[in-house]
């Protein structure tokens, strides 16, 4: 039970930090509001810089495709058109449970606008069980837990790319309305940067895979980050702000974590700054983003740009393939901003994705006495839960 007079004294210097961060947050952003300023002016100069010394930047960064001052409004989306979106849950492996297994459920949902069709709205669930399912992370010191989440992202990509298909697919012989692909968070998967190749290789093609398959059906893919706390855009800024003859990092500041002058803007996010540049409805300029790990992406590198959706800056990422069609990328915006405002500040059709795929505590009991009831059927004995397990489920006070 939480002591709520014992952390009321707390409150008081967590008050006052937070008080001080919101000052000095202040002063980050009116110093990157000047940088940016400067850049429009000398934005190509900036680029030949980063692009020549990049390998000697050691803080994450990116490169606008576009003039900096660009302010884009998002085009109305046609009456008539199609979103489709995935998101996952799952059950955790557990000891203290009656048997040893995970459980993925990918939420599926598509949604038609203008074509008298009904929706779906459904969930894909799927036990694993098996040694090679449960063990096999390990030979890479991965945990299973972290390893159920890796296969979950993969599942959400491979079946959002079949919904993408079967829906480019019954349009046909017309041509398919306007269709848009979304998910939840970065299409950037950092998570792959700790992994081992092998365990790299059974989780990334499946994925790129799938995204290809989107790229044939002409349905473009976006992913959503709300409340995004990503500082590569700003961090582009620091090229400008640094004191050097050249921005090598490795040479003239190998210790980041010291206090060196191009961290003026240090801790600020993108969101930030965008939010004193964009008016509700408009984006800013396309970016191509240079984390490492998407040289593992072969030609779908992925862009992102910041949009005003009225209620927050959004950071929007596509693959370069929908970048590179305008008509594309317009459009899939133009569906973006229609889902915000359908949802009331966040995508309709991602928020009933993870609605579908959420395992609620009495669906997890179900779960279990389903299973208790097959292995049961099979002739096991002595099947429940550990006393440790049955004893935290109840309580003597």
């Amino acid at each position: 039970m939480l002591d709520l007079t014992k952390l009321a004294r707390q409150m008081q210097g967590l008050s006052e930090h937070l008080t001080q961060e919101a000052a000095a947050s202040r002063q980050r952003l009116e110093s990157a509001q000047k940088y940016l300023k400067l850049a429009i002016d000398s934005q190509d100069e900036i680029v030949k810089r980063q692009e020549k010394w990049r390998d000697r930047i050691i803080f994450a960064n990116a490169t606008p495709l576009e003039p900096l001052n660009t302010r884009l409004d998002i085009p109305v989306p046609p009456k008539i058109h199609t979103v489709i979106a995935t998101d996952g849950s799952q059950i955790a492996p557990n000891h203290h449970e009656i048997a040893y297994c995970y459980l993925l459920n990918i939420g599926r949902v598509v949604l038609h606008y203008g074509q008298n069709r009904h929706p779906l709205l459904d969930s894909l669930p799927e036990v694993f069980y098996r040694p090679e399912d449960l063990y096999m992370s390990r030979q890479w010191g991965i945990r299973t837990e972290e390893w159920m989440g890796f296969r979950r992202t993969a599942s959400e990509t491979v079946v959002l790319a079949e919904l993408a298909c079967e829906v480019a697919a019954s349009s046909s012989p017309t041509p398919p309305p306007p269709t848009l692909a979304m998910v939840d968070g970065s299409l950037i998967y950092w998570f792959l940067e700790q992994l081992p190749l092998d365990a790299r290789d059974r989780i990334l093609p499946p994925i790129l895979q799938a995204w290809k398959q989107m790229r044939e059906a002409k349905v473009p893919l976006m992913g959503y980050l709300s409340a995004s706390r990503s500082i590569d855009s700003t961090n582009f800024l620091r090229l400008l702000a640094c004191p050097h003859p050249v921005p090598d990092c490795i040479s003239f500041c190998p210790n980041q974590l010291e206090k060196i002058p191009c961290k003026i803007f240090e801790s600020l996010r993108d969101t930030s700054l965008w939010g004193t540049q964009l008016k509700p409805g408009q984006r800013g300029p396309l970016w191509r983003s240079n984390a490492r790990i998407l040289d593992l992406y072969e030609e779908q590198q992925i862009h992102f740009c910041y949009v005003h959706v009225g209620t927050e800056i959004a950071r929007i990422e596509v693959p370069s393939w929908v970048a590179e069609d305008t008509k594309m990328f317009d459009e899939a915006l133009g569906l973006m901003l229609a889902q915000v405002q359908k949802g009331y500040g966040y995508p309709v059709a991602i928020a009933e994705a993870h609605n579908q795929a959420v395992v609620k505590g009495g669906d997890k009991s179900r779960f279990f006495a389903l299973l208790e009831q097959q292995m049961i059927k099979a002739g096991l004995r002595n099947v429940g839960t550990s006393l440790k397990e049955a004893r935290k489920r109840g309580s003597i006070a």
